[in-house]
């Protein structure tokens, strides 16, 4: 009698494994759409924070040089190109394949840094899949940020 106990108390039964699996696969299925969208904001964000710290570098420097730096946004080409003085260009950053930039202000897609600090201020709607964010820099200080809209 002892030994007969024994074996059934052993292992699962195939009714105890099926239902564990589709647990699992009804958890799986649920979770993968959440992580799927995390991961197109985060991208998303990395893209921003690109285009953004081109025009904050443009600001130091033109900052640390004394020299006027202006940015202009290609989205044809998919280009942010900085110069300076007369179309001397310091360094050139291409943009991601996902992002779309429109400016939102008269001056189009260029702003220019002065030397103590001050721009011409703009304002920009860069989407990138469906999360879209307004980049704006400040006329006064200079100052760029970001918000999702």
């Amino acid at each position: 009698m002892g030994q007969q106990s024994e074996i059934e108390s052993r292992g699962f039964t195939l009714l105890e494994l099926i239902i564990t699996l589709l647990v699992i696969a009804v958890a799986a299925g649920l979770v993968a759409p959440a992580i799927g969208r995390s991961t197109e904001g985060v991208r998303a964000r990395a893209e921003v924070a690109g285009f953004s710290a081109t025009l904050r570098r443009a600001r130091e420097q033109a900052i640390t040089r004394r020299q006027q730096h202006t940015v202009v946004v290609d989205p044809v080409s998919r280009l942010q190109t900085v110069m300076t003085g007369e179309d001397e260009v310091q360094w050139t950053h291409a943009l991601s394949a996902r992002l779309t930039i429109e400016a939102a202000t008269p001056d189009g897609l260029t702003v220019r840094f002065e030397s103590q600090g001050t721009s011409s201020g703009g304002e920009f709607r860069v989407t990138s899949g469906a999360v879209t964010y307004r980049v704006t820099v400040d006329a006064v200080t200079g100052r760029v940020r970001n918000h999702r809209e």
